[in-house]
């Protein structure tokens, strides 16, 4: 079997790597490309550390079990089938799903720190780095946070000053110069382009 491609999309949380990876799969049919998200591979919880306050933070690349994460995209390069439990954080609101990864011609390796982890990033054949103005970055999250993970305005504003932004400064924004492509995301027409600039390089790959 033919070796699948691997496409890293990396950036700050808030940068708009989600926006940025649905308007790349719409270009192309289920069948021809597949997504694992580093979001799905946080330790539980009640493993996470928690800062002076008594609040998890999430934003430590050792919250997450990059061996894990390394093991099933290697899983999917071998042509294995990989099966996981989205990972909610605290919003006991919603009902984890059920996610079946099949092995696809194009692999999209996505998450914050994808860069960083040396295990992860050994694979991807073209990484891609979203880079955003800090202030849009934060109104992003203010917005995603309420909605996906239920905190509350001052959590969200919590959390950015002492969790993620000094994680930005130091796992994820050495690495923007690591990447083969930043694609800036400050509602300006160089973030289009180069979406089309990615999708069609991508179909060379089918």
């Amino acid at each position: 079997m033919q070796k699948p491609f691997f496409i890293g999309i990396t950036g700050g949380s808030g940068s708009g790597k989600t926006h940025f990876l649905n308007m790349l799969l719409d270009a192309f049919d289920p069948s021809e490309i597949c997504v694992i998200s580093q979001d799905n591979y946080y330790f539980p919880i009640e493993e996470q550390q928690k800062d002076q306050k008594g609040i998890e933070n999430f934003d430590r690349p050792e919250s997450i079990d990059s061996k894990r994460f390394a093991r099933d995209i290697e899983a999917l390069r071998e042509g294995k089938t990989v099966e996981l439990v989205e990972y909610l954080f605290n919003n006991n609101a919603k009902t984890p799903k059920t996610f079946v990864l099949k092995p696809a011609p194009i692999i999209i390796i996505e998450g914050i720190f994808t860069l960083y982890f040396e295990e992860v990033a050994q694979y991807m054949d073209l990484k891609v780095f979203i880079d955003t103005k800090d202030i849009l970055m934060l109104k992003r999250r203010i917005m995603r946070d309420a909605e996906e993970r239920g905190y509350d305005l001052a959590d969200v504003l919590y959390r950015y000053e002492y969790h993620v932004e000094p994680a930005f400064e130091k796992y994820i924004r050495p690495y923007k110069f690591r990447a083969d492509l930043i694609i800036p995301n400050n509602h300006n027409h160089s973030f289009d382009n180069a979406l089309e600039v990615v999708k069609n390089f991508l179909k060379t790959k089918l």
